[in-house]
């Protein structure tokens, strides 16, 4: 086998231009195919991203009608629906894809919160409990969090989000002042934000509604000074942190089936689901890769012209070196030994152009990331297939080539000299 690769890699080299240029057409096949899977691999990871955001890996659990949220602003409290007991979130982190939970409330609102002559319009009011800041991977940027013991008391205490402090408090330092929730004082102890920051690719108008959504500003007040500004006995949504990226669909699915469990609503519409922001980005990874498989078949069809192309110089090949194949035949070399060398040099000079070309579709990518904004993911795995599928075809298009010059006739082989 090595004196095989020593003659394969000493035919290549002999006429260096001729074997490049039948490479060529398996350098563009892979660069291609290479290029359009990073892009793909690219792609997915911002659709991702852009979903889940910078990797909190927090799923809400929320109560809906068909499928839209159920609004507790504008409908009566469900009958058969309580509110979340403390067997029901001991259920739910004992799930093991969960690591942490929490019960809230939630209201978005247009009117009604208040600064001085400043009304807060299309931001969010969540009752949360203390541990609803860690489990949904916030942290006091100014000030401090409510305790235990003051929303045991009720103490009226809100923290409010950096958005909050944009649009409701101007350039005014917000920690001290009163604001108006519902017709209520609550005195701003601390100023809350993400634990990481993320700003998704928006490419496109959903991009920029879903990121829009996701800048609104959150004011959070104690859960039990709930009912003093809103209605009594409203049912509470979760939020848990999944103990990684692909647990959140389990534990999104296995909160719901939990809190379902304990319901018994007259309107068999009405039940707990998940906001399965994983399960929306592989939909949307599979309408984008479905897309991009016809340009990997116009891909793949150069690597069938470069197979053809490599067949055609392996049959030059045979002819020119019709003599030397006599001689080795007079000498008693057997046919297997003959197509096994000339297999060889087929595979040699694909896996080749395999090579070269993995590393022009990872230049490409870049090149096409660079102009166009696009990102791109190599994918190594991708990579080593199509060195392998370059050999494959190799072999596949050196079998005729392998098989005449294994069958030629060594008298007449060394009369052509």
């Amino acid at each position: 086998m090595l004196e095989n690769l020593r003659l394969a890699f000493r035919g290549i080299w002999t006429h260096k231009l001729r074997s490049f240029l039948t490479m060529l057409g398996i350098i563009i096949g892979i660069a291609s195919i290479i290029a359009i899977v990073s892009a793909i691999e690219g792609t997915n990871q911002q659709i991702k991203q852009n979903l889940i955001g910078s990797g909190s890996n927090t799923v809400d659990i929320q109560l809906y009608q068909n499928d839209w949220p159920y609004e507790l602003a504008y409908n009566d409290v469900p009958y058969g629906i309580g509110q979340i007991t403390d067997k029901e979130m001991e259920d739910i982190r004992d799930l093991p894809q969960v690591k942490a939970a929490s019960k809230y409330t939630m209201r978005q609102v247009y009117d009604g919160v208040y600064y001085k002559n400043t009304t807060m319009s299309g931001g969010y009011v969540k009752g949360v409990e203390p541990d609803y800041f860690s489990t949904a991977n916030l942290t006091v940027k100014e000030g401090r969090i409510f305790t235990e013991d003051e929303c045991k008391n009720f103490k009226k205490l809100c923290l409010v989000d950096v958005h909050i402090v944009k649009d409701l408090f101007g350039n005014e330092d917000p920690l001290g002042e009163i604001i108006e929730i519902g017709g209520d004082s609550y005195l701003v102890i601390g100023i809350v934000t993400a634990r990481s920051t993320f700003e998704p690719v928006i490419n496109t108008m959903q991009d920029y509604d879903t990121y829009k959504q996701d800048e609104s500003g959150t004011i959070y007040m104690p859960l039990s000074d709930w009912p003093i500004s809103y209605k009594y006995d409203e049912p509470e949504n979760v939020i848990v942190k999944a103990n990684s990226t692909d647990d959140m669909t389990l534990a999104g699915k296995g909160t719901a089936d939990i809190l379902n469990s304990y319901i018994s609503p007259t309107d068999d519409t009405i039940k707990y689901q998940s906001k399965d922001l994983l399960e929306q980005a592989k939909q949307l990874q599979q309408l984008s890769s479905s897309t991009n498989s016809m340009l990997l078949w116009i891909a793949a069809i150069s690597l069938l012209v470069g197979g053809i192309g490599v067949m055609n110089i392996m049959l030059v090949s045979v002819t020119e070196r019709t003599a030397e194949i006599g001689l080795k035949k007079a000498i008693g070399a057997r046919k297997g030994k003959i197509m096994i060398q000339f297999l060889t040099e087929a595979a040699v000079l694909t896996s080749l152009g395999g090579l070269f070309g993995v590393v022009s579709g990872i230049g490409l990518a870049q090149i096409i990331s660079i102009i166009s904004g696009t990102p791109v993911a190599i994918s190594w795995p991708a990579a080593i297939i199509a060195v392998v599928f370059s050999m494959v075809i190799g072999i596949v298009f050196g079998i005729l080539p392998s098989h005449q010059a294994a069958n030629l006739n060594p008298i007449d082989a060394l009369r052509a000299e």
